[in-house]
């Protein structure tokens, strides 16, 4: 009895999944990509959104919150606005879509409305990928934002939930963006993917968030006397800045060798790297190369 009890009960749970067939490689990839704030999926994600739209398929950012408090001179529905504006201008650039919800920058919460709000996009989306941060953050809107998506995982297939909008008929594949926290455990760069000749595609994106780059985060780094007043000037130094962001390590080096081969792998200069997450989908070798169709064909 006890066997027989074992497979609901780790299907309730979300641990469990039954194998699924890999998305048809004719068809579009559908990708969704969540943060907490309007320019976290542009860091994580924007230099393989830029190459998925050049390619035929379809990328949505999604904000969680509308990052009304993060500038040190302006906040609250000036910012908000400001902030929506920058996104939207970073999604025509590259050719994606971009949604920004309306929660208060830093009081995001795992709540029962924003899980079912992450849930409805998800399934509106009908996406083959989602990528979101992991749940060990220095920012509680971004572990937040992890927790919330990892909370969907599962239940985007199950109808009986929030059953106004249809199912997936397929769990997707859940991806983590690149971190540097160690503790509990260290990102671990299962999906490396070159980005070398996307990179200033991927900063024309972020330069569109002025508030965040040329403003803010320089301004919370101690270094916004060092960002140059020339809009072309300032947009060299971010160039340098994602330069040293996204190049590669020796544990990078390895992944990228696994998908591109020694030889290749040796010629790539900036990458942008994602972890498996062990909830949805559990991708095959095959399935990734459909998915990253931006990867060489074997």
């Amino acid at each position: 009895m006890k066997k027989i009890l074992l497979l609901p009960a780790l299907l309730l749970c979300g641990v469990f999944t039954l194998a699924q067939p890999a998305p048809d490689s004719g068809k579009p990839v559908n990708v969704i990509v969540f943060g907490a704030h309007p320019d976290d999926c542009d860091l994580g994600a924007g230099g393989i959104a830029s190459i998925y739209a050049s390619m035929g398929h379809k990328v949505k950012f999604v904000s969680l919150t509308n990052g009304d408090m993060g500038h040190q001179e302006i906040g609250g529905g000036e910012l908000a606005s400001r902030r929506l504006k920058e996104a939207k201008e970073a999604a025509r650039r590259w050719g994606i879509q971009y949604d920004v919800l309306d929660n208060h920058d830093g009081e995001l919460l795992p709540t029962l409305e924003n899980r079912m709000a992450v849930i409805r996009k998800i399934r509106e989306w009908n996406a083959d990928m989602v990528i979101a941060p992991r749940t060990n953050d220095y920012h509680p809107d971004h572990r937040n934002t992890g927790v919330v998506v990892q909370d969907a995982a599962y239940l985007v297939i199950v109808p009986n939930i929030l059953s106004s909008v249809p199912p997936l008929t397929k769990n997707p594949v859940f991806l983590y963006f690149r971190d540097r926290f160690q503790r509990p455990n260290p990102f671990r760069p299962d999906i490396a993917i070159d980005i070398t000749d996307a990179l200033a595609k991927k900063v024309d994106g972020l330069d569109a968030h002025v508030s965040q780059f040329y403003e803010w985060l320089p301004w919370t780094n101690g270094d916004l006397a060092n960002v140059p007043k020339d809009v072309t000037e300032r947009k060299k130094w971010l160039l340098a800045s994602m330069e040293r962001r996204s190049s590669v390590n020796p544990e990078i080096k390895v992944s990228l060798e696994k998908w591109y081969g020694p030889d290749k792998a040796a010629k790539i200069k900036y990458v942008e790297v994602f972890e498996i997450c062990e909830y949805g989908k559990q991708p095959s070798t095959e399935d990734i190369r459909r998915l990253f169709p931006m990867l060489p064909k074997q």
